[in-house]
């Protein structure tokens, strides 16, 4: 690989990573407000 190609490589790597950090913390935010609402319904009852 010459150095552009190896370059962009790493970008690519380096955006994904980022992108799976964003989509890990969106998934643990959804199921603690997921496990609020299940807490505030079963104190309803």
């Amino acid at each position: 690989m010459n150095q552009k190609s190896k370059a962009r490589h790493a970008h690519q790597e380096a955006q994904q990573e980022k992108q799976a950090k964003k989509v890990i913390t969106w998934i643990f935010a959804v199921l603690i407000v997921l496990a609020v609402v299940f807490l505030a319904m079963a104190m309803m009852e």
